[in-house]
């Protein structure tokens, strides 16, 4: 790969609890996943593949011209999936893989850029990531909401659904809170050694998976994003909240 370089690859599944079919759903007049497949060939990227085990998504992704990638249908996690892709494409293990969720279309492509550029920027590093300072009360306590705490040198320290730091013991709560965005670049050599490692009960019990990256001893760099993503999709009620972002001007 080119030096400074990376790949992108969208980890879609057709199957969700709360929303079926969910990267097919129309939003501002395209797929979900078009969106998102726009904004990560709107980045630096070299290379952008779309990882999928259901052949509705690979059809409508073909038919926008998009590269993919059929994967397993046993995959628990996106991460998961983007591994065998690197796997099964012969991916160096020092090349950097952007993983772009499939239910993410507002994302931005100057946030792929720079979690790209993070990762690079740091050799000690398996893993960056981005956030946003969270200031809305609901939000903080909202446990569909990521939190994030990280020490001055801009390392992860943990990541949880519940407020962080907490606040119970001084009654006054922190400056500022930071909202976990759920937009990752890996090592390919972390991504293997990840899927090929146990959940942890950290990850388990607030179901994050970049957990057992931190359990396992890999160092997650983390940057405040430049550029705020609009909504993530995870039910209908998300994807009206998305069409009434983009009907505000926001980029589609």
């Amino acid at each position: 790969m080119t030096a400074g370089g990376f790949r992108v690859v969208i980890p879609a599944r057709y199957a969700s609890t709360r929303f079926p079919g969910k990267a097919l759903a129309i939003l501002g007049g395209k797929p979900m996943i078009r969106h998102v497949y726009d904004q990560a060939c709107a980045s630096g990227a070299l290379q952008v593949v779309i990882a999928t085990d259901d052949s509705r998504i690979a059809s409508v992704a073909d038919g926008f011209g998009a590269e993919i990638a059929m994967t397993s249908v046993d995959h628990e996690s996106g991460s998961d999936r983007i591994a065998e892709v690197a796997r099964d494409r012969g991916w160096d293990h020092d090349d950097i893989v952007v993983n772009v969720q499939g239910d993410a279309p507002l994302i931005s492509a100057a946030s792929i850029d720079l979690v790209a550029a993070l990762l690079s920027a740091h050799d000690s590093a398996s893993l960056a990531t981005l956030c946003a300072a969270l200031d809305d009360p609901d939000d903080i306590h909202d446990p569909n909401i990521v939190k994030v705490v990280f020490d001055r040198a801009g390392r992860a320290l943990y990541f949880s659904r519940s407020p962080i730091p907490a606040v119970a013991h001084t009654g006054k709560p922190p400056n500022c809170f930071w909202w976990h965005i759920g937009i990752y670049a890996y090592r390919v050599s972390a991504l293997l050694e990840l899927a090929q490692t146990p959940s942890c009960e950290l990850e388990r019990a607030e179901k994050l998976e970049q957990l057992r990256a931190l359990h396992t001893g890999m160092e997650i760099r983390i940057s405040v994003a430049t550029a705020l993503p609009g909504p993530d999709i995870n039910t209908p009620e998300d994807l009206e909240a998305a069409e009434r972002f983009i009907a505000k001007g926001r980029p589609a």
